[in-house]
């Protein structure tokens, strides 16, 4: 894809993520990534224009009415299911993100184990 047209894009979609893998193009909008694997709902699999602009729109909302640490699919729940047709996983090692978010529950729980040990030591004269 031109970079220029993925740059417009990504202006009026902040949440659209452009990946490649095994020299495909793929666009996109990342559920979840961890270690091993990345898991997108591909928007260039939907064929119907009306699931397109639903896609975009529901999207949208997650975007910016939730902190976007949360996986579109888990923020929207019921809403989000008829995209389930379009998920795709990817491994990690064959898989380029090129441009656009990355939502990772394991980030978010390894932000959490993340904790500060403060010892207090007792000065004696």
């Amino acid at each position: 894809m031109n970079t220029d047209i993925f740059t417009k894009l990504a202006e009026k979609y902040p949440f659209i993520t452009l990946c490649v893998y095994a020299s495909q193009e793929y666009v996109g909008i990342i559920q979840n990534q961890d270690d091993i694997i990345t898991t997108i709902y591909d928007f260039g699999n939907l064929q119907d224009l009306n699931d397109k602009k639903k896609f975009l729109e529901l999207a949208n909302i997650w975007w910016w009415e939730s902190n976007r640490s949360i996986p579109i699919n888990i923020f929207l729940k019921q809403e989000w299911n008829p995209f389930k047709a379009c998920l795709r996983t990817f491994v990690n090692k064959d898989l380029e993100i090129l441009h656009g978010p990355i939502c990772s529950l394991l980030e978010i729980s390894r932000k959490k184990t993340k904790r500060k040990s403060i010892t207090l030591v007792r000065k004696i004269d």
